[in-house]
């Protein structure tokens, strides 16, 4: 637990952690849903719905709006999204934006397709839209859209005035045509980005002054010293990248460790060998006493039997071609 907390004020506290953003939705359930708690007691529901927010599930079908309200639900989302479909990775399987999306509509039904797309680009940046991505790509630019949205948003604005020069900073060279001088710097700059430094001086800057949440500016200064210029979704790209800021975030394992779960594998396997036992115990032998030794069957029974045979016979045969 963090010590802080200890220094700080009621209010600080309260809002850091947004504790009322979930005692308001609890009782929103609650009111919502009181018919079919009104046996088992408010208390008890309470304690359900605290433990699912602490177990990362309370954000499981919500509607989106309820997933950006606090960071813990993203990052619980992002987190329960991996959980779900990272075999998806382990299989190699390449989706468009569109799969992806459909993925993200089974844990949130009105999920936008605005973040989908934002994340795509920055992992496929140049390239068409509709090219496949794998899903190790996707979700480590997928955290960045979502953890940091309002972050991104502020520094595209801003990118896009160092683009067309209004930074206080930039000096512009007179010459007897602004609007022709403007443009091209405009040209120029949208094919080599802009200055890295110019670039890092204006986020930092945001940062002093910024309320949501953003990357820890040392990490910034790190990716943005390496080069000379940079462009938006290069420089998105890097955040998505850098194992800091996903160590930061704390939400998804390194790269190494995306596709590992060996929690979830045991279960896994636990399931495949009960099927794949009531399999063999269901299917047909050769020889079967029990047939001959029970003349008291009637009739129908000793049909049922033939039935099942036959026909768990018939999918052994379909298997093996």
């Amino acid at each position: 637990m963090n010590a802080d907390r200890f220094s700080m004020s009621a209010e600080d506290y309260l809002s850091q952690t947004h504790v009322l953003t979930y005692i308001e939705d609890a009782v929103s359930q609650l009111l919502e849903y009181k018919e079919d708690f009104s046996k088992s007691g408010i208390a008890r529901f309470l304690a359900e719905y605290f433990n699912s927010v602490q177990l990362g599930s309370h954000i499981l079908f919500r509607e989106f709006v309820f997933i950006k309200a606090t960071p813990y639900n993203r990052a619980s989302f992002i987190q329960m999204f991996w959980r779900c479909f990272r075999q998806i990775g382990k299989n190699g399987d390449l989706l468009t934006v569109n799969e992806y999306h459909s993925l993200l509509q089974l844990i949130c039904h009105d999920f936008p397709m605005d973040h989908v797309l934002k994340a795509a680009r920055i992992v496929l940046m140049d390239d068409a839209m509709d090219c496949p991505m794998s899903f190790v790509d996707f979700i480590y630019a997928f955290q960045i859209q979502l953890c940091y949205y309002e972050y991104l948003e502020s520094i595209s604005i801003i990118y896009q005035d160092l683009l067309m020069g209004k930074n206080p900073n930039a000096v512009i060279v007179p010459t007897s045509s602004v609007q022709q001088h403007r443009l091209l710097s405009v040209e120029t700059a949208t094919q080599e980005g802009v200055d890295a430094s110019q670039f890092y001086d204006c986020l930092e800057t945001l940062c002093d002054r910024y309320k949501h949440n953003y990357p820890p500016v040392p990490y910034v200064k790190q990716i943005l010293q390496k080069v000379q210029r940079v462009t938006y979704f290069g420089f998105a790209m890097a955040l998505a990248k850098h194992e800091g800021i996903n160590s930061k975030l704390g939400i998804l394992p390194n790269k190494a460790e995306l596709l590992i779960d060996s929690d979830m594998d045991r279960e896994l396997e636990k399931v495949i060998e009960h099927m794949l036992s009531n399999q063999t115990s269901n299917a047909p032998t050769q020889k079967e006493p029990t047939k001959k030794v029970s003349h008291r069957k009637t009739l129908t029974q000793r049909k049922k039997v033939d039935i099942e045979s036959d026909g768990s016979t018939e999918e052994t045969d379909s298997s093996e071609n």
